[in-house]
């Protein structure tokens, strides 16, 4: 089992960035892992924001954060990153980091198996 700390959140007005980060606890990212972020608003059903793969990283973003949004890696850290510019209010909510033992990335969150503990994001003016 995999430990994710999530760091990085916090509040900001619209308009502006945040980056967060996904800590791995071990060099997963160096194996068939795909790490993903998502997210939850409160009352809401916690949907797939992006996701990038550990064998060549392609990622995928969800169409409410396409060019918005920026998923890296950094394999020598074993940490993930979420660059979010461009925040606007419907961004805030609860995030998460997860790992799934796959090649492949899907936004889907029943297919994956270790989660960190969340990060709040406020966007608010």
């Amino acid at each position: 089992q995999l430990q994710l700390v999530e760091s990085g959140g916090g509040s900001v007005q619209p308009g502006g960035s945040l980056r967060l980060s996904c800590a791995v606890s071990r060099s997963t990212l160096d194996y068939y892992y795909a790490i993903g972020w998502f997210r939850q608003a409160p009352g809401e059903e916690r949907e797939g924001v992006s996701c990038i793969t550990s064998t060549d990283g392609s990622a995928i973003y969800a169409d409410s954060v396409k060019g918005r949004f920026t998923i890296s890696r950094d394999n020598a850290k074993n940490t993930v990153y979420l660059q979010m510019n461009s925040l606007k209010p419907e961004d805030t909510g609860v995030y998460y980091c997860a790992a799934r033992l796959s090649s492949l990335c899907v936004l889907r969150d029943s297919r994956y198996d270790d989660w960190g503990q969340g990060t709040q994001v406020t966007v608010s003016s």
